[in-house]
């Protein structure tokens, strides 16, 4: 990255470890720590994958202005190299949260090497803007992938899904999350709770990955 630097941790996994690790970026209005970064690195932690999370530059900086999307991609690109330098070889996923799962998936479509690709809450168009769809480079995806987005989320509607879904490649899994919003929260009169919905994407998960090594 230049002369840039920014903060990453690394969190090994929890439960049943060596299934790799992923580089795990965040949201537009996030950060390396937050609340909603947290309980996906540690549902996911919870699945096999060791995590390491990190801060876009913007936010290194504490500026609340997200940078370009070719910068996002070369600091998540410069993170996954470090990461392999400093882990060694094994499996690598790349990923995160809304934005930064975007700018992952962009990666992917370039063809940066990766084992896999984990999404969480992925913007398929802008709040109440759904002329604006994310889905130009989706097919160019050659890695497995494997895509949470809740049932209300107002930035990947699932009848905006469906015909991008029909286009992409049978490598892609999409796992909806029944009630859910952008930020996996569900309704207490659903009956559940956002535990019981971070349990969810810990099994989808598990067994994500359980299907890669069959």
């Amino acid at each position: 990255m230049g002369q840039d630097a920014t903060t990453a941790i690394f969190v090994p996994a929890d439960a049943v470890p060596g299934a790799g690790v992923l580089i795990c970026a965040h949201g537009a209005g996030g950060h390396l720590g937050d609340r909603s970064m947290l309980k996906a690195a540690q549902a996911i932690q919870n699945a096999g994958l060791s995590v390491v999370r990190f801060n876009f530059l913007y936010k290194e900086r504490k500026s609340g202005r997200p940078d370009p999307m070719p910068t996002l991609m070369a600091t998540v690109a410069a993170v996954a190299d470090h990461a392999r330098r400093e882990l060694g070889p094994g499996p690598m996923f790349l990923g995160g949260r809304s934005m930064g799962g975007r700018a992952a998936s962009m990666l992917a479509a370039d063809g940066f090497a990766m084992d896999g690709l984990i999404l969480l809450a992925y913007p398929l168009h802008p709040p109440g803007q759904p002329e604006k769809l994310r889905d130009a480079h989706l097919a160019s995806i050659r890695v497995p992938v494997l895509c949470f987005n809740g049932t209300r989320d107002d930035f990947c509607q699932p009848d905006l899904m469906a015909p991008v879904l029909r286009r992409l490649p049978t490598s892609w899994t999409m796992h909806w999350i029944e009630g859910a919003d952008h930020s996996f929260h569900v309704l207490k009169k659903s009956g559940r709770t956002d535990v019981d919905v971070m349990t969810e994407v810990t099994a989808a998960t598990r067994e994500w990955l359980a299907r890669r090594t069959q």
